[in-house]
């Protein structure tokens, strides 16, 4: 029978070996989660494990290769506890931006003049510029459903209006790396499959706050990126198995024709593979059940509700420093852990370089969400800072920052 108890975040600190640093004598408090989390032991003894005791190419017939098939197939199988869908839906790759590149020159192969997609300017660029690239290759119409600056969230009466028969496949991200905000796939799958368009989901920041559950958005592509929750730099996408077996993707003759591995183009990093599942069943392990996704989602459900009040925390300290400005949703509305704001007077990078000097690590800049970036018109303030929230972010910290900004 499953129960709630989810690790402490003292518990869960002991595990991050990152946490020991020290910068200028301060203990080092990580706030850029957003742009990288720290890596838990497990997860690096996954990978080494993997070199030092298996590491071998795939399918021939001797202990190493065969246990590399085995370790692969079980981090398939651990993806698609995650996703909520089947091993063989389950594609690996170096990292999202690639395998969105690759997956949109298959998918538009046969698209051309009179066709449309739709891309939203909330979007980080890797699930932007992959489409936009298409205008060239093959000279189809990319639209640009639009974001409301005053509230970080998108205009969903404009995508509706973008959403017509000609339509061939809707680019969303779940949520925005920039501003935290949380959209709903799910919604706007509905409405992109109801004019008989494909959905292709950009999880990467979305998955590192909340579990993917890709039967219930009903999307056609998900991916994410494991270094955002505290695995090794890979990329991982889940894609319907008829949809992967009847991708046109550029492939070496010899390679099995057989999905999810037609799309996986040469060798693959199998300790990263390793070292990303077992990011997975760490956060498993943070809670009790009786099977891993139900492990996750109550670890996650926890950490998000933690995760909550941290944010509420940080939203309230800041808004009353004098000069700062926030974006973004506010925190009784759908959204991450991941707070953005800038300083009157002050560009972000000098705000960042200054809390580094005091061991509190955070990230300015466009984060590759520069439409976003553009449409707040802070771009002459070098971006936003970022502050970001993960499992292992404590009050203590919080406060740390909020007395160093006030300075």
């Amino acid at each position: 029978m499953a129960t709630t108890h989810v690790a402490s975040v003292q518990e869960i600190r002991t595990h991050f070996p990152a946490l020991e640093r020290q910068h200028n004598g301060h203990p080092v408090a990580y706030f850029d989660g957003p742009g990288g989390t720290q890596t838990p032991r497990m997860v690096v003894d996954a990978i080494a494990d993997y070199l030092f005791h298996h590491n071998a190419n795939t399918h021939w017939n001797y202990p190493t290769s065969a246990e590399t098939d085995q370790i692969l197939a079980n981090a398939r199988q651990t993806f698609a506890d995650f996703f909520n869908c089947n091993p063989n839906e389950v594609v690996f790759g170096p990292n999202m931006t690639t395998l969105t590149y690759h997956v949109s020159r298959a998918l538009s192969i046969n698209w051309g003049a009179g066709d449309e997609l739709v891309v939203t300017e909330l979007d980080h660029h890797a699930n932007v510029d992959p489409w936009l690239r298409l205008v060239k290759e093959r000279g189809v119409t990319v639209h640009k459903a639009k974001m409301k600056p005053e509230t970080g969230q998108l205009d969903w009466d404009h995508l509706a209006s973008l959403l017509n028969s000609n339509t061939k496949l809707l680019a969303i991200g779940a949520a925005s790396n920039a501003l935290g905000t949380v959209t709903d796939v799910s919604k706007a799958t509905e409405m992109a499959h109801a004019v008989g368009a494909l959905v292709y989901v950009d999880a990467v920041h979305y998955a590192a706050h909340n579990l993917p559950d890709v039967k219930a958005i009903g999307c056609d592509f998900l991916a994410c990126s494991p270094y955002k929750f505290y695995g090794p730099h890979q990329g991982v996408l889940y894609g319907k198995h008829e949809l992967l077996q009847s991708l046109d993707v550029p492939k070496l003759l010899p390679v099995d024709d057989v999905a999810p591995e037609r799309i996986e183009t040469g060798t693959q990093s199998h300790e990263s593979i390793n070292g990303a599942a077992a990011a997975v069943d760490f956060l498993a392990s943070l809670a009790e059940g009786p099977d891993r996704r139900t492990r996750l989602k109550i670890a996650i459900e926890e950490l998000h509700h933690r995760a909550e009040a941290l944010t509420l925390k940080l939203w309230n300290g800041l808004s009353q420093i004098d000069g700062v400005t926030l974006y973004g949703p506010a925190p009784d509305q759908p959204r991450t852990s991941t707070v953005g704001f800038t300083i009157n007077g002050k560009s972000s990078a000098d705000v960042c370089k200054h809390l580094a000097t005091q061991g509190l690590f955070a990230s300015d800049g466009d984060f590759y969400a520069t439409t976003v970036i553009d449409r707040l018109s802070i771009a002459d303030q070098g971006g936003l800072v970022r502050i970001g929230c993960a499992c292992y972010t404590t009050e203590e910290e919080i406060e740390k920052l909020l007395e160093s900004l006030r300075q």
